[in-house]
């Protein structure tokens, strides 16, 4: 499995909204780019295992602890999942993303993609 440590895309979602309203469109961006999906639990829905399996894209989510029938999940990918937290780590050491100064989405939305795209430079590259 190919893990990659650059964003290959991002939703802006408002403040006080939960990350799965970013779900489907995010999904229509990366479906036909990804083998398995690593989320965590607030990502366990069944509408969001419906949508991954109809793209072909393994659903890599730990089940709530509150779920009737807990779906399986492969404990060996999830652990990738650091990798995730390690990118949204490397986009927050820029300070104006971390704290939001910008006050339209769009500028805000320009610099994460500055931000994104500065993080792929070692990627594409050749020295």
């Amino acid at each position: 499995m190919r893990c990659s440590r650059a964003p290959l895309a991002f939703v802006l979602t408002p403040g006080q909204a939960h990350d799965v309203q970013g779900f489907r469109p995010l999904m229509r961006m990366v479906a036909d780019r990804i083998d398995a999906l690593l989320a965590d639990k607030g990502y366990d829905a069944d509408a969001i295992r419906e949508e991954l399996a109809d793209a072909r894209v393994e659903a890599v989510i730990p089940a709530k602890a509150n779920r009737r029938n807990p779906a399986p999940h492969d404990r060996a990918k999830y652990r990738w999942r650091n990798h995730i937290e390690r990118l949204f780590n490397k986009l927050k050491n820029w300070r104006r993303i971390a704290t939001r100064y910008d006050k339209t989405a769009d500028s805000y939305v320009g610099f994460v993609s500055l931000a994104s795209a500065l993080l792929w430079l070692p990627f594409v590259h050749v020295a």
